[in-house]
């Protein structure tokens, strides 16, 4: 993890800030997310179904479900000292470009865009590809927007 002074962030703007550990993700969270958010389609939760019909011989995790590990998985990749509290802001873009068949790992990669003075803190700006072990293409790349303040 990388740990940055909140004084020093607009020092790292256009570099690549680090790579998080790798996860998997399984049936039972899989699962979980559909159960959470009401998406029970077949390519998610019937492992029978998708055997047969998907071409990952699989099923597949949600591309939302891939883009909410973010949280997660960028909180071991930078640590700002200093920071009182942060919020995600949002994002300006997220493209699904690759399907994460159940039990693959996953991780995220990291680099910092932009760091912009807003409110009394900074909105950081990230872009974060969520990368799939043994794959080349990532499942999602999304510019992400956070506020932190000190």
């Amino acid at each position: 993890m990388k740990t940055i002074k909140y004084a020093d962030v607009a020092k790292h703007v256009g570099e690549e800030i680090g790579v998080s550990d790798w996860v998997t993700v399984d049936q039972d969270r899989v699962n979980k997310f559909a159960d959470a958010t009401g998406d029970h389609q077949w390519i998610h939760i019937d492992v029978e179904r998708a055997k047969r019909e998907m071409p990952t011989k699989n099923t597949i995790a949600h591309g939302y479900l891939t883009l909410s590990l973010i949280p997660m998985l960028s909180s071991q990749i930078m640590r700002i000292d200093g920071v009182s509290r942060g919020i995600n802001y949002g994002s300006n873009k997220v493209r699904f470009t690759n399907m994460v068949p159940t039990g693959s790992r996953v991780r995220a990669r990291q680099k910092l865009i932009s760091a912009e003075p807003k409110g009394g803190g900074l909105q950081l700006t990230n872009e974060i590809s969520i990368e799939i072990e043994g794959q080349d293409r990532p499942a999602c790349v999304a510019e992400t927007i956070s506020l932190v303040y000190p």
